[in-house]
């Protein structure tokens, strides 16, 4: 029998058998799914008198909300940071194979590039929702090109601008426009940011300092003016200090604004940050860690020699690296890897583990309404995993 048409014609899945996320614990219920919506069982029941038309048996997984990641370069052999002759079928493509690593929402990511690779680009990286073709896009993460030299990383330094009087004339003669734009990374001690800063940030982008050599009061202006993310905390900034930890004492500081959480990313593949590091930061602000791949194009390919926007990048094993030096360029890690090797490194436990790579990440960009959590209402992208091993179940509106 259909369900309840009166509501929709739309057939009911139901989830048994599995525990799922929610309110930060892992509780044995089933899950309920109309249209991509999670349902309240009590109101189908009771309301509409409805039932399930499928089930499906999850055989004692867990079911946890769709992985987001907000920094991924690339992968697949697609570098975002790259003008091809057909950028969305990139996308399309980078969308499609991170869903089989339970990523169902991502932010494309831009590292500094010239003025004409962004005209080109913003403008195909298109907010869309995803499905069983792919992946969600969520908006774009542009990072840099307003950083610092002395901590520029893999970013090339003849493309690094400076804010000449701040605000948005400098950010359109770069970028174009910032439609479908969701995150910004940028220095805060660079001159004049403060106005691009409030500017991005009243206009609902997230603002994420990184990349960057400054100290800590700096930071603390930059999140009073709007900012609300570290970019991979510890890499391309001043390492902590005792008398000025720089943009690590974010993660305790008394001067963030009542009321504001301050999330920081990490690149938990084992390489970019020593499991010490990892614990320092987890313990010290659990609430505020997002984990991010940082994947660049080589991400599921050979090692060899590929790209990252405008420099070429050398894998050699698990490590990428700028070509000829030792600089790390991102990382060819999965979000599984990443949620595995986090939860393994920290010793957090799993549903810490899943809601860094998930509520954590919905909640900086302001989408935890519909994004990052199983509440009733919510968008259904779904993860079922068993213990340490991922394996997942997709459902999608």
């Amino acid at each position: 029998m259909p369900s309840n048409k009166s509501v929709s014609d739309a057939p009911i899945t139901q989830f048994v058998n599995c525990r799922i996320l929610k309110d930060h614990k892992l509780q044995w219920e089933d899950l309920w799914v109309r249209e991509g919506k999670i349902l309240n069982p009590e109101k189908l029941f009771f309301d509409e008198e409805g039932f399930a038309d499928h089930k499906v048996d999850c055989e004692d997984k867990i079911i946890a909300p769709g992985f987001i990641d907000v920094q991924i370069n690339g992968g697949y052999g697609i570098d975002f940071s790259q003008a091809s002759s057909d950028i969305r079928g990139g996308v399309a493509l980078v969308a499609k194979k991170i869903l089989e690593h339970g990523v169902t929402s991502f932010c494309p990511t831009l590292v500094t590039s010239p003025s004409d690779i962004y005209h080109k680009v913003i403008p195909e990286l298109r907010v869309q929702d995803g499905g069983p073709e792919g992946a969600g896009v969520l908006g774009i993460h542009l990072e840099g090109p307003f950083i610092s030299e002395e901590k520029r990383g893999a970013h090339p330094p003849k493309f690094l601008r400076t804010f000449k009087a701040g605000g948005l004339a400098d950010l359109m003669e770069i970028y174009g426009h910032l439609d479908n734009v969701a995150m910004v990374t940028l220095a805060p001690e660079l001159a004049n940011s403060a106005a691009a800063i409030h500017e991005l940030s009243g206009r609902g982008i997230a603002v994420s300092l990184g990349h960057s050599m400054a100290d800590l009061s700096q930071a603390e202006e930059a999140v009073q003016h709007g900012a609300k993310f570290i970019t991979h905390l510890f890499n391309a900034m001043l390492p902590f200090h005792h008398r000025d930890p720089g943009i690590v004492g974010l993660l305790t500081s008394d001067r963030v604004p009542p009321g504001r959480t301050v999330y920081y990313g990490m690149i938990a593949d084992g390489i970019h940050t020593h499991p010490a590091a990892l614990r320092i930061a987890h313990r010290a602000h659990p609430a505020g860690l997002v984990l991010v791949t940082d994947a660049v194009m080589a991400m599921g390919l050979p090692p060899g020699r590929h790209t990252l926007g405008q420099q070429q990048i050398d894998i050699q094993g698990l490590h990428a690296y700028l070509t000829g030096t030792t600089t790390l360029s991102g990382s060819i890690a999965t979000m599984d890897m990443c949620v595995r090797h986090f939860r393994e490194a920290s010793g957090c436990t799993v549903e810490a583990a899943l809601e860094a790579a998930s509520l954590h990440p919905a909640q900086m960009l302001g989408i935890s309404h519909r994004k990052g959590t199983l509440e009733y209402g919510t968008d259904a992208g779904i993860n079922a995993s068993f213990g340490a091993c991922f394996t997942f179940l997709f459902f999608y509106n």
